[in-house]
């Protein structure tokens, strides 16, 4: 450990693993597989990550937590992204906090829906990790800036 900060290999790739927390992320996803690769790369990154597999758990998650920004995944089986970022987005207490599509739907259009139905940033799957570690810092220091 040098000056507060970690070095930690996983799957080959070396990650800087800060001792201070940049930030709580929710991340909405059914899929576990994608929710363990995103947490790995996040905790590295020096955030701590909540994770929902359904709506109701995600809204849950919010009552009881702290979140800086949400990461939602647009196609799952009980509620799509969509129509959850419309419903957290009309809450007062949580319209702040800024949502980031995560998605495979990358025909025209899709982005501009995500964008439409309140998010805020769009990641397209399958996740280029340099990508969304540049959205969620710029979307944090937004919210904490703004």
């Amino acid at each position: 450990m040098y000056l507060g900060i970690e070095s930690k290999i996983l799957s080959g790739v070396l990650f800087e693993m800060s001792e201070l927390n940049k930030g709580t992320i929710l991340y909405v996803e059914d899929n576990p597989d994608n929710r363990n690769l995103i947490r790995r790369v996040l905790n590295a990154d020096g955030y701590t990550m909540l994770e929902a597999s359904k709506a109701e758990q995600a809204v849950e998650k919010l009552e009881s937590n702290k979140v800086d920004l949400i990461l939602m995944d647009i196609n799952m089986p009980d509620m799509d992204g969509y129509t959850l970022t419309a419903r957290i987005k009309a809450i007062e207490k949580f319209s702040k906090i800024p949502i980031i599509a995560v998605t495979a739907n990358v025909m025209r259009g899709d982005r501009e829906k995500s964008l439409e139905a309140g998010c805020d940033g769009y990641i397209q799957k399958p996740i280029d990790i340099d990508t969304l570690i540049q959205q969620i810092e710029r979307f944090i220091i937004r919210s904490t800036n703004g």
